[in-house]
């Protein structure tokens, strides 16, 4: 509006307009009133301006205030940042450690447990090893009683036992008997008498030579001894000694004898004048005094055997305990050696099991003591 009032003032001189030197009383009032007109156009135009300024330092302030907030806040935000790096940094140090913590602690519990197992098993093989010494003594005691019950049992008075007395030998043979005389005073007056009257005969002295064959065999069982028959050593003595000697007429039995000497459950005694306990199988099957039960054949039976806590007892002739007596007393020596009784040279060992092969030999072929 000031530009169009300005406009219009300059333009009216060039209109041909007569300017007046001494406005008239209506001109001065109209120029009165333009001049308040152009005065308040000048202070509106001012308070634009005015306000215009004032926005625009009021922009200005506030954008320099929103800069310092947001600089006070991007510092605020990094303190932060850097208090959680080093919050984390903390934290992964903490759980380093105590990943570190539980491996060694894993490991150390890993290796208390092996040591425990350790000791656990070496104790418990040495428990079985004590184990395994006492019922070899215990079955080399039970072994020696039943022997001795045998020998005090089958000596009566209208049958002594040679071996408890000796003086009832004749003299040829108590010059020539092996082992230790019960009655030392009264076998070396026998000595004494029959070395004065008969006239000793020659010892022979057999040859003997060791099979390289048969001694590896007993060499590689002797390593790690066991009573499984598979091994090469018990396999040869099952096929050539053990079957053929306990090979009876009667299959059956026989079976059942050879299993109780292999479990070591069969019992030998000596058949008693006393009325015999009733059995639960037939008289054909278990014999009698006069019939064997192994072989059928009619013979005089002094014997009889039970297989385990059957109560069941089956006579037996002497041929056929001479059998079973060999057998039995070539796997006691082998449980012996297995139980780590024996304290003997390999070689020495070796003989005796082949001297006792040979009595399983005789025994098979029908060769036994008289006394059986």
């Amino acid at each position: 509006s000031q530009a169009n009032f300005e406009e219009d003032g300059q333009k009216q001189p060039a209109v041909g307009h007569w300017k007046t030197l001494m406005p008239s009383k209506g001109s001065r009032e109209e120029s009165e009133t333009g001049c308040q007109d152009a005065g308040g156009v000048d202070e509106t135009q001012s308070t634009e301006q005015l306000n215009v300024s004032r926005l625009r330092s009021s922009s200005v302030e506030i954008r320099e205030k929103g800069s310092e907030f947001l600089k006070e806040e991007l510092h605020k935000a990094q303190k932060e940042l850097k208090l959680k790096d080093k919050e984390c940094e903390r934290l992964s140090k903490v759980r380093e450690q105590l990943e570190q913590e539980l491996e060694e602690l894993t490991a150390s519990l890993f290796e208390e447990a092996h040591k425990m197992v350790r000791e656990a098993n070496t104790k418990q093989a040495a428990s079985e090893k004590q184990l395994r010494e006492a019922r070899g003594k215990i079955d080399m005691l039970q072994a020696e009683v039943t022997a001795l019950k045998t020998l005090v049992i089958t000596s009566t008075p209208s049958s002594p036992n040679r071996e408890l007395h000796p003086q009832l030998q004749s003299p040829s043979k108590a010059v020539f008997r092996k082992g230790h005389g019960r009655n030392k005073s009264t076998s070396s007056a026998m000595v004494s008498a029959a070395s004065q009257n008969v006239t000793p005969e020659p010892v022979s002295h057999e040859c003997k030579e060791v099979d390289s064959i048969l001694f590896a065999e007993f060499q590689a069982w002797k390593e790690s001894p066991t009573l499984d028959k598979s091994c090469s050593f018990l396999d040869r003595i099952y096929r050539e000694d053990v079957g053929p000697c306990l090979d009876f007429t009667k299959q059956e039995l026989s079976e059942l004898v050879r299993v109780a000497v292999e479990q070591n459950t069969l019992t030998i005694e000596p058949v008693a004048s006393q009325t015999l306990p009733a059995v639960k199988v037939s008289a054909e099957e278990c014999g009698g005094p006069k019939k064997c039960a192994l072989s059928g054949l009619p013979r005089t039976c002094k014997h009889r055997i039970m297989l385990g806590d059957s109560g069941n007892y089956y006579y037996i002739s002497p041929s056929c305990r001479a059998r079973i007596t060999a057998v039995c007393n070539f796997f006691t020596y082998i449980r012996y050696i297995q139980q780590g009784l024996v304290r003997q040279d390999v070689e020495l060992m070796y003989w005796e099991v082949m001297r006792l092969r040979r009595e399983m030999s005789l025994a098979k072929l029908g060769f036994y003591p008289s006394e059986m």
